[in-house]
């Protein structure tokens, strides 16, 4: 029997026809907020006055385009992309031409967070421009015997606590010597400049000031964002903008009210009299009757589809509905991505590149990692996704989330394959391999001050994904085995698979069950009594992992009962409060005691149970960089996570909780305050 539409239907659809009539007149009746008075209102940043498609301070979105707002700190008007800000030197409306300089690098060649210089090639075009780039290459290692670069082209920037060495060069001008030795280097970034500035940095003799001066001169851009629609606007006495309900589309907003591509339409109002009104009069009734019936026809059409989906549910106890939308929207978000997508590799290559999956570096939860090299014999790590991972949410998320990262403690993705259902991400090959191979007990073990070293370089690469980005990425699985280490052992997060983007300013990260792996997980992730999942949530994690690193976790499982890990920060609390010597593995020297006793400290403060009694990461980088004295002993007030398998990184482990692993949490909450 077909499924047929329910009878509450009917008031849902007369209340929405109801709706629609009373609020549609409203909005063409508000004379007063017109929009062709508003985007006419001239309005100005600085000496930048801001018109089509530009739009930001009082002038609203429909002004504008969508990826062209400005903002005014200090009176200096600034576009946003991709986490770096443009100052805004010169606009030119007749030539679409922009002139923007990296705001970040204004008053320093040393920021505190290092992005590439990129731009939507959707919405602007620098090929029409004689520019040149120059590179600045930052955390280089000057032990070398022969530095093949005069020392006027070397800056000094603070870096992981301590100055370093860093160079620029104008990036046309590496030659193999120099290449070769700033290969080394940490990071780079690219900045264009114009012909100009770029003659002056391959004198021979340029200075840091003719590089200020080089990136502060600017470089030009041409906006392609319905340029040819806005000069016929203009041309019949409009006013520029875009459609408030479908942004994307263009508007002529037209000084009686109405709005089409031109103000001379005859669908645009541009007619006057009482023929012009009576003809837009019969034309909106007419609209309104037909947008109300394909409103009905819309919704019974969808509560059709609704219960037949429901019922082949029922009939089939699973459905592949959104496999090949999935597939779809995977293929828009690599192809909207712009210049910031990372290379894209066919299987066949990365087969080729890992000599068919030879050399296998691991297991995680969400597929296995192979050893490859490029065709430059550089070497590469790379994660073959499982055929689990059907929707592609976890690809999307590893992609969008470290794609736009550039930090020394974030893992460097390399390109990624996106061919049929074959699905791999490559990274930089990290010759140390995880942090949880040195916490096994197996012999591999580090000292304390790397140790140490390395809880502060995942601290500041949590700082970078909560504060450093102009989107927040919240990582929700923190844990030894997504920490890699480099030849230096350098900490380096990964796996971004269950990884949130939200906007800064949001503190509450909406999530759809337990997200994590069990351990580490916080509570308020799956217990909302706790409160909703936040960037505190990687903090706890953090927290957790800290304990792991400093071998107390471990003491305490091998001393006591098979139960004590759901009791285990009391039991480290009580060392802490008491003075005691903590007990822990490697410790020989009061040095390693005070830095033993420090990450204990911090981590308890981590992992307190009410996420607004957790510091910011921020809050931790300053704790671990300050003097043990000044910490305080947090309060206790713990939680634990449910006890985890060690050996178990699939995804049901990290995902799902067990009733017994509940119980524990429970008992341990009681225990706590009691």
């Amino acid at each position: 029997m077909k499924p047929s539409l329910p009878p509450s239907s009917a008031p849902f659809v007369f209340t929405v026809i109801l709706s629609f009539g009373v609020h549609f007149p409203a909005i063409w009746c508000q004379e007063t907020q017109r929009p062709f008075d508003i985007c006419g209102e001239p309005v100005d940043c600085g000496e930048i006055p801001v018109e089509y498609p530009f739009w930001g301070l009082d002038r609203p979105a429909y002004c504008g385009h969508p990826g062209f707002q400005l903002t005014c700190p200090s009176n200096v008007p600034l576009l946003n992309y991709e986490s770096v800000n443009y100052r805004v030197l010169r606009l030119d409306t007749s030539t679409q031409i922009i002139t923007i300089a990296r705001n970040d690098l204004w008053e320093s060649s040393c920021p505190r967070f290092l992005y590439n210089t990129s731009y939507n090639s959707m919405l602007f075009n620098g090929d029409n421009f004689p520019q040149l780039n120059v590179s600045l290459y930052y955390d280089c290692n000057t032990s070398s015997a022969v530095i093949p670069l005069s020392a006027n082209y070397r800056f000094s920037c603070n870096v992981n606590e301590s100055q370093s060495d860093s160079y620029f060069i104008r990036t046309d001008q590496l030659i193999p010597s120099v290449a070769n030795f700033l290969d080394q280097c940490q990071n780079r970034i690219d900045v264009p400049v114009n012909q100009s500035s770029g003659a002056r940095l391959a004198s021979g003799v340029a200075t840091t000031d003719d590089l200020r001066s080089g990136v502060r001169a600017g470089f030009q851009l041409q906006w392609t964002a319905k340029n040819d629609e806005c000069d016929r606007c203009i041309r019949s006495n409009g006013q520029c903008g875009s459609n408030w309900t479908s942004p994307d589309l263009f508007a002529c907003y037209c000084s009686n009210g109405n709005f089409s591509f031109t103000c001379n339409d005859s669908n645009g109002g541009g007619g006057g009299g009482s023929k012009g009104a009576a003809r837009n009069f019969i034309i909106g009734i007419s609209c309104s009757v037909v947008g109300i019936l394909f409103m009905m026809f819309v919704i019974i059409y969808r509560k059709k589809r609704l219960w037949e989906t429901l019922g082949a549910l029922r009939l089939n106890g699973k459905s592949n509905i959104l496999g090949t939308t999935r597939n779809h929207q995977i293929e828009i978000f690599i192809r909207n991505y712009g210049t910031m997508a990372p290379n894209r590799f066919k299987y066949s290559q990365i087969k080729k590149m890992t000599s068919s999956f030879d050399d296998k570096l691991g297991q995680g939860g969400y597929g296995s990692v192979y050893k490859g090299q490029l065709s430059d014999g550089k070497l590469v790590a790379v994660k073959l996704l499982g055929n689990a991972i059907g929707d592609g949410n976890d690809f999307i998320n590893e992609v969008a989330s470290i794609g736009r990262t550039s930090h020394v403690n974030i893992v460097k993705l390399l390109g990624f394959c996106f061919d049929g259902k074959k699905r791999a991400l490559m990274y930089e090959f990290m010759p140390n391999g995880s942090l949880d191979k040195f916490l096994r007990g197996d012999g591999s073990h580090l000292d304390w001050n790397t140790l140490f070293q390395i809880a502060k370089g995942i601290a500041r690469g949590l700082e970078y994904l909560h504060q450093g980005c102009n989107t927040r990425i919240v990582h929700f699985d923190i844990k030894p085995h997504n920490i890699l280490l480099d030849e230096e052992f350098v900490p380096k997060i990964s796996d971004f698979g269950l990884a949130k983007l939200c906007k800064r300013k949001e503190s509450i990260v909406s999530v759809t069950g337990a997200r994590g792996t069990a351990g580490y997980m916080a509570p308020e992730v799956f217990f909302k009594s706790f409160g909703g999942a936040s960037h505190k949530s990687d903090v706890y994690s953090y927290g957790m992992m800290v304990l792991e690193m400093t071998g107390a976790r471990k003491k305490n499982k091998s001393n006591t009962t098979s139960m004590s890990e759901a009791y285990f920060p009391d039991w480290i609390y009580k060392k802490v409060e008491t003075g005691d010597n903590l007990g822990v593995d490697g410790v020989t020297t009061e040095e390693e005691e005070e830095l033993a006793r420090k990450l204990v400290m911090v981590s308890l403060w981590c992992i307190q149970s009410d996420p607004s009694d957790r510091p910011s990461i921020s809050k931790v980088v300053e704790m671990l960089e300050g003097s043990f004295q000044s910490l305080q002993v947090p309060p206790r007030r713990f939680w634990s996570s449910p006890a985890r398998h060690t050996q178990d990184n699939s995804p049901s482990a990290s995902q799902s909780l067990s009733s017994q692993g509940v119980l524990k949490m429970q008992a341990t909450e009681e225990e706590s305050y009691s």
